[in-house]
């Protein structure tokens, strides 16, 4: 069995590439489904976030996971060829172990990461994709990012891309009280954003395709705007903030063209990108997307107790693995003490029950023992007479 992994990384694919293979949690089942189809495949499951798109596989022989991504997907493999990254076995997990932790974020230390990982495990279940080992793996990593963020202060500086947004605001526009906003998309990160710019002073307003009351969340002291007005409400704003699961452009260039007063501030957080490149050559306007936000961050020294949280859980997971293959390897060594016992030829005897007892067990336990003389120990054999001794008397075995 093998675990393997390919993934699409900020440092090394762009964003024009990265989007032809982001999924909405719909097309992800769709995604995963199909993959599980193939030959050798034993389970699967894909993390698709603004940020990355990583396909992990436990599979019976080795595979080339961004390959197979491409062909579910109906995209030519050969422009990813270079930019994908795949790693197998403990290069894997560590890896998965590092993305719930934020170490792997465009944003360092990023606080929406562990839900995404989770979301991800949790499609593939709902799709029959998730096999126990990745399951188990997933809530290794699941783990491991929850005991990070608790437990250690990765950065200083804000760790969600709204917050980055927000950071970048009041840096290139300054005090952002009575400032003019709207924020195109009312998903998590768009609520995030309208919230994050309310509390900064702007006047923020947000749109809904649909919108009746009490069936939609809208962030307190945020207006409301029907999407298909968005055009009315965005003439004189100070700032235009994008976030939505579109496949389409929620802005182009041409349709901001038309306005008396273009926003001289776009924000594009959606993967793939809600507003359009040539947006941000129209004069007086300033674009900036996702890798944009990211490529302001530095810091990334990672602490020796986020290392030791990874290793610790990295063991837990290995040691899980290991019970795993030993429990399916019994039941092949249980028929085979079977079969060595009923071949002896002291059964044909005429032995008591008593005695057929005694020699089964004399014949198992010499046979184990023989097979594992390079490993066992007096102590192992003192422990497992002990539990042995608890399970059948109730008393541990006293030296």
């Amino acid at each position: 069995m093998n675990i393997i992994m390919s993934g699409l990384e900020h440092s090394l694919a762009p964003i024009s590439l990265r989007e032809r293979l982001s999924f909405t949690k719909q097309q992800t089942a769709e995604m995963v489904q199909k993959i599980r189809s193939f030959p050798h495949i034993l389970g699967c499951v894909l993390i698709s976030t603004c940020n990355r798109t990583e396909l992990y596989l436990s599979c019976l022989e080795e595979q080339n996971p961004g390959e197979l991504l491409c062909q579910a997907a109906g995209t030519e493999y050969a422009p990813y060829r270079d930019v994908f990254v795949t790693r197998s076995g403990k290069k894997a997990v560590k890896h998965l172990m590092e993305v719930a932790s934020g170490l792997r974020s465009r944003i360092f230390g990023e606080d929406q990461i562990i839900s995404q990982v989770k979301d991800a495990v949790a499609i593939a279940r709902q799709a029959g994709t998730a096999d126990s080992i990745l399951e188990t793996l997933f809530r290794s990593a699941v783990s491991a990012g929850k005991e990070v963020r608790t437990k250690v202060r990765l950065t200083s500086v804000p760790a969600s891309a709204a917050s980055m947004a927000v950071a970048l605001l009041q840096e290139k526009l300054g005090e952002l009280g009575g400032k003019k906003a709207l924020v195109i998309g009312n998903g998590e990160m768009g609520r995030l954003s309208a919230s994050l710019l309310e509390r900064a002073g702007c006047r923020v307003s947000v749109t809904l395709r649909t919108y009746r009351h009490g069936e939609t969340i809208v962030p307190p002291g945020c207006g409301v705007v029907p999407y298909e007005e968005r055009f009315v409400h965005m003439d004189g704003c100070d700032i235009l903030l994008s976030a939505t699961t579109s496949p389409h452009y929620t802005v182009t260039a041409e349709q901001l063209s038309s306005l008396t007063s273009v926003p001289p501030v776009l924000i594009d957080l959606a993967i793939p990108r809600d507003i359009e490149a040539e947006a941000g050559q129209l004069p007086g306007v300033t674009l900036y997307n996702i890798d944009d936000l990211g490529s302001r961050l530095e810091n990334r020294t990672v602490p020796p107790e986020v290392t030791d949280i990874l290793k610790a859980q990295m063991e837990n997971f290995y040691r899980w693995l290991n019970y795993k293959d030993c429990m399916t390897s019994v039941e092949g060594l249980k028929q085979a003490l079977v079969n060595r016992i009923l071949t002896a030829k002291e059964l044909n005897e005429g032995l008591t029950e008593a005695e057929i007892i005694e020699l089964s067990v004399d014949k198992t336990v010499d046979l184990m023992i023989s097979g594992l003389a390079e490993r066992i120990t007096s102590e192992n054999l003192i422990k497992c007479e002990g539990k042995i001794r608890l399970h059948t008397t109730g008393r541990p075995v006293v030296s």
